[in-house]
């Protein structure tokens, strides 16, 4: 969630709440509310004000991001491959899960 992003990065950077909220220019007890889950749907606007305090992209707060450098190109293609092929998150989880057990049981023989 978008608030559990903003405060892992506010903690990143070691602020408090009232210092984000003072540099940003907003209001800290919407701050409180975004961090806390309670308020979901935050403007682009009130993003781009913490963002530009956090020195991050808008997008960094709005999407998990994954380091590019540890999916090489292979990951990437096979991953593309599953999701076009219909395979869902759930059905990719079930078989890491399988794959985990598998290895486990061959361990333990």
């Amino acid at each position: 969630m978008i608030g559990d992003r903003v405060k892992k990065f506010r903690l990143e950077k070691k602020m408090s709440l009232s210092e984000l909220a003072e540099q940003a220019g907003v209001a800290k007890s919407y701050l409180s509310s975004l961090e806390r889950n309670l308020q979901k749907n935050p403007s682009i606007k009130f993003l781009e004000k913490i963002a530009a305090v956090l020195k991050i992209p808008v997008e960094g707060l709005i999407h998990d991001q994954i380091n590019q450098d540890d999916l090489d190109t292979d990951w990437m293609n096979l991953v593309k491959e599953a999701m076009n092929s219909g395979v869902s998150k759930e059905q990719f989880r079930d078989y890491l899960e399988f794959n985990k057990w598998r290895i486990n049981q061959n361990n333990n023989q």
